[in-house]
């Protein structure tokens, strides 16, 4: 990676496949110290998978006690049906990193409790289209906002998206808030090296 300074790897272990791989919990406590990063992680108590929340619980728990124990780490996290769940364990591991809730769907009062712990939040165009999405986003903090393209999963216009399509972010969050897209790129990369100081 050493030839591409702005490609940064993470170490993760999705909630959707944690029942299947927690055996691997052991490999990720030895890679931790190769990475800043971390995710995507977290927990998913959708339809399809509400029957290993137990399991993704585990995981979770274990992989921000690693992060404490090295140090704190930037962590990408899923919390799809589950944010209140995300942040009891957020809450008991205040050392474990900087929380990034990646495509947040919870409701206000959850969006809030999130905030008031610290957690940033990763939004991109696919999830500001929708209504909620762009009424959510509207209430985080601005200077708490990155961008994402959560692809190959998120796509629009039927192709997914890629880091190459951010400045649609830029333009949708510019609208949202009002703001030129200048302000606005400024704003993120701000946001960005705030996220990365320490």
């Amino acid at each position: 990676m050493n030839d591409c300074p702005r490609i940064k790897p993470a170490l993760g272990l999705h909630p959707q496949l944690a029942h299947q791989r927690s055996r691997e919990l052991p490999l990720f406590g030895e890679l931790i110290k190769e990475t800043r990063y971390i995710g995507e992680i977290g927990l998913d108590g959708s339809k399809e998978l509400r029957a290993h929340i137990d399991v993704q619980i585990k995981v979770f728990r274990k992989i921000l006690q690693i992060c404490a124990l090295s140090g704190g780490r930037i962590l990408s996290i899923h919390s799809r049906g589950a944010a209140n769940y995300v942040l009891d364990v957020l809450e008991a591991y205040p050392d474990s990193g900087k929380p990034i809730l990646h495509w947040f769907s919870g409701n206000y009062q959850e969006l809030k409790r999130a905030i008031d712990i610290g957690c940033w939040f990763s939004v991109g165009p696919a999830m500001l289209r929708s209504k909620k999405g762009s009424e959510i986003s509207s209430r985080i903090p601005r200077d708490k906002i990155l961008t994402e393209s959560d692809g190959p999963f998120a796509k629009m216009n039927k192709k997914s998206l890629t880091p190459m399509d951010m400045p649609k972010t830029v333009e949708i969050l510019a609208q949202l808030w009002g703001e030129p897209i200048e302000a606005v790129n400024d704003r993120l990369l701000n946001s960005f090296q705030n996220l990365l100081a320490d």
